[in-house]
């Protein structure tokens, strides 16, 4: 008998009990369900819930991998850089060592460890009280939370984000498909504002950074955003902007990668194409904006908005979290839009509020997950509109032929 004849003979033995709900969780994850459906409108197929969200993760693996050693890279280079040494990124010869990635897993596997073991304990605990089945929305969810986070926030401070952004930013709704936030945003939202120094200062984007303040050898841990906002000088160039020598959140440094994580998940018709496009169009619109009134003249270098407004509207595009947040969390199939019209004002929306956002609010010059959370709100309002749009040119077009 193999594991899947003896897994479905011990899923019959847990029918009607407490804890089938867990049991099921496990079995579902590594099989199809072996129910069929007996009436009532239905679609058969293998790709259930689960398949999708395991797919999400496939395209998150390239951003996670390239994290766990931009987290030991960044480490070494500001070690370096307090020696007074400067470090060229090469990507064989100093980047994809045993040692970056030796330090980059003992800082970024902790986050992921307790981001899927506090979340799913919370997701299996509610599902036993409740006597359901475990929702699978967690999968991903689990996986974008340590992506999104400084590599060096104490892993207490993120059990508490977790355990507040899946309560109350998805379970509070019922459950997954019924939130009408990102609970991964949630949870960062939750951060920022529980614990401001750990996700807006200057010392906690590189690990070791944030020990190191007062002392001689003291290593800087500042993004780019960071450097904009207090119009200092940024040392990067294009090629480490785009393919992500740079320091941020886990996730977020590599432009390269989230773009072909974003075209896999539009190839696959996860991510919705309407989305992503128009979030781009929005965030360089805003972007231009702020050039024009930065290239005429009308804000003055001492203002503290000058940096990030005269930051060229294309840089915007491939510094701090905007690629990432816009390609895997702005199409969240169940808190954004869902008509296809809505679809390009609310991705649109985000990128513009994006912008705007970052560049007004110096104190956290990174707007994306503030927008998308705004837009989350309104995602059923500019749903509604659309539909009310389309009636109303119906009703006009049965005018005309009834006339």
């Amino acid at each position: 008998m193999g594991l899947k004849e003896k897994l479905h003979g011990i899923k019959e033995d847990f029918k009607g009990k407490k804890m089938a709900p867990a049991f099921n969780a496990l079995h579902t994850f590594l099989y199809t369900p072996n129910e069929t459906t007996h009436n009532g409108a239905h679609i058969r197929a293998v790709d259930d819930l689960k398949r999708t969200m395991n797919t999400v993760i496939m395209a998150l693996i390239p951003v996670l991998i390239w994290g766990i050693f931009n987290a030991g890279y960044q480490h070494y280079a500001a070690v370096d850089a307090a020696n007074g040494i400067v470090r060229e990124a090469s990507l064989f010869g100093n980047f994809f060592t045993w040692d970056n990635f030796t330090m980059g897993a003992i800082t970024v596997l902790p986050l992921v460890i307790v981001s899927y073991g506090v979340g799913l304990l919370v997701e299996f605990i509610f599902a036993v009280i409740k006597g359901h089945e475990v929702e699978e929305g967690y999968l991903v969810t689990g996986m974008l939370v340590p992506l999104i986070v400084p590599v060096d926030i104490p892993l207490w401070m993120l059990a508490v984000a977790i355990v507040f952004g899946v309560v109350i930013g998805k379970e509070v709704f019922g459950g997954t498909g019924m939130n009408i936030l990102n609970p991964a945003l949630t949870i960062r939202a939750f951060l920022f504002f529980a614990y401001p120094t750990w996700m807006s200062g200057d010392k906690v984007w590189v690990h070791g950074a944030k020990e190191a303040v007062g002392t001689p050898d003291a290593i800087s841990g500042e993004t780019i955003l960071g450097s904009y906002a207090q119009n200092s000088s940024v040392v990067y160039d294009f090629a480490d902007k785009f393919f992500g020598f740079i320091p941020g959140s886990v996730g977020e440094t590599s432009t390269f990668l989230i773009l072909l994580g974003g075209l896999f998940l539009m190839f696959t018709k996860i991510a919705s194409w309407r989305i992503i496009l128009s979030a781009i169009v929005g965030a360089a619109v805003m972007g231009l904006i702020f050039n024009g009134v930065a290239d005429a003249g009308w804000i003055t270098e001492s203002s503290k908005f000058y940096g990030l407004m005269s930051t060229p509207y294309w840089e915007h595009l491939i510094i701090g979290g905007i690629a990432f947040g816009i390609v895997y969390m702005a199409t969240d199939p169940v808190s954004g839009s869902q008509t296809n019209t809505g679809k390009y004002w609310y991705g649109f929306l985000i990128g513009f509020f994006s912008i705007m956002i970052r560049v007004f609010n110096p104190a956290y010059p990174e707007g994306v997950f503030l927008a998308i959370l705004l837009m989350n709100v309104f995602a059923p309002t500019i749903d509604h509109y659309v539909v009310q749009a389309n009636v109303k040119k119906r009703m006009k077009r049965l005018k005309l032929k009834t006339a």
